[in-house]
């Protein structure tokens, strides 16, 4: 299989490369995280001249028409400088929705908006009781002549306190922990009855607590799909997550063996004792890895046999999240006290691949799942 990158893909590489390295050094960030939105504004209009806001969407909707193997190359590129801005709440799973769920009139609507840079999206599934499971929904969605009420709360929604609509699941029948009865439905941020609790996350990023009380919605506010909508746009979020982790992780590993070099200890580089060097050497081992499994959940993204892409994406987050873990820690072990230091950038690597790890699952609970489902088969 051919591996190799198009001219059309080296050039998005490149492009957005050439941009992150003039506008997002670490200094950088810094000022964008203390920022009242915490990302920039400014950053969002550049992806948008780039055309990054339209990639995933279709060119008769206004899109490029882009897949995941485009998403890819970009969250790569925004792990490495640990980018703020809502690019997977907004284009990956946002986007997502529009692509599998919307109508032709709603894609109509809101797609030019959204690679214009003029509208922001929000996933907002977790609850207080639910953890990692999609289908476990507390909120619920009541007919209302021809359009619907919703009642409930929805935690750590990322970028939740600045999108301008939010995309929720609502429970329209059954028990709480049912797979049957869910819907999903696109409510405007201000809407009368949402209330919206922001906060900055351990990695830096925004998210926002989230309550409706008696929020009516029109018909037209129903996605198609249902749960299974939701698990599609969650593989395919999980296939960008991973990118963005090896991305972190190739930074993180270049900043550690640049530190090797550098420090010295006993009149010599710590580079130089061969237990570090086999440290490092396994740090560029789990990286390897985790980018072979990010390959992989790029090519099975659109998968159409649901179950067996569940299954894929359940190995990768397992992969991706062991081999992240590994290369994160040893990275502020190898640093020492100033990778501890929120001035240093080593420390902020291990804290985004931590929130990446635990978002849509851990290891812990993919594991369990894909042992109760049979395991993982690979064809002869």
């Amino acid at each position: 299989m051919d591996f190799d990158l198009s001219d059309d893909q080296r050039l998005l590489q490149e492009s957005l490369q050439k941009l992150l390295k003039d506008k997002y050094g670490f200094e950088s960030r810094k000022g964008y995280m203390k920022s009242e939105a915490g990302w920039s504004r400014e950053m969002w209009a550049a992806y948008a001249e780039l055309g990054l806001l339209a990639m995933p969407f279709a060119e008769e909707d206004g899109g490029l028409g882009y897949g995941a193997v485009e998403t890819m190359i970009v969250m790569e590129q925004m792990g490495r400088s640990l980018t703020l801005e809502p690019f997977v709440s907004t284009v990956v799973m946002g986007g997502g929705f529009l692509r599998h769920g919307a109508s032709a009139e709603q894609r109509a609507a809101m797609v030019p908006r959204i690679a214009a840079g003029e509208m922001l999206l929000a996933f907002a599934h977790t609850e207080p009781q639910s953890r990692f499971d999609l289908h476990d929904v507390a909120t619920t969605a009541k007919k209302d002549g021809g359009g619907w009420i919703i009642e409930g709360r929805k935690g750590v929604v990322v970028h939740g306190d600045t999108a301008d609509r939010l995309i929720v699941t609502a429970r329209v029948s059954g028990a709480r922990r049912d797979r049957d009865g869910i819907g999903v439905f696109l409510v405007p941020a201000t809407a009368q009855g949402v209330t919206r609790r922001g906060f900055r996350t351990s990695d830096g990023q925004r998210a926002a607590d989230i309550t409706f009380d008696a929020v009516k919605l029109g018909a037209e506010a129903e996605f198609n799909g249902g749960l299974a909508l939701a698990e599609r746009v969650a593989d395919e979020t999980v296939a960008a997550l991973s990118a963005e982790a090896v991305g972190c992780m190739e930074a993180a590993k270049d900043l550690t063996v640049d530190y090797l070099k550098t420090r010295k200890q006993f009149g010599r580089p710590i580079g130089s004792f061969q237990a570090l060097q086999h440290r490092a050497a396994e740090m560029m081992v789990c990286l390897e890895q985790a980018r072979s499994m990010a390959m992989l959940a790029a090519m099975m993204a659109s998968e159409p046999d649901a179950a067996e892409r569940r299954r894929q994406m359940r190995a990768v987050k397992i992969e991706v999240g062991r081999n992240a873990r590994f290369v994160g820690q040893q990275t502020v072990q190898m640093h020492g006290g100033i990778a501890m230091t929120m001035e240093y950038a080593g420390g902020h690597y291990l804290k985004r691949l931590t929130v990446i790890e635990n978002m849509f699952g851990d290891m812990d609970h993919h594991l369990a799942a894909l042992s109760e489902e049979g395991g993982v088969f690979l064809a002869a």
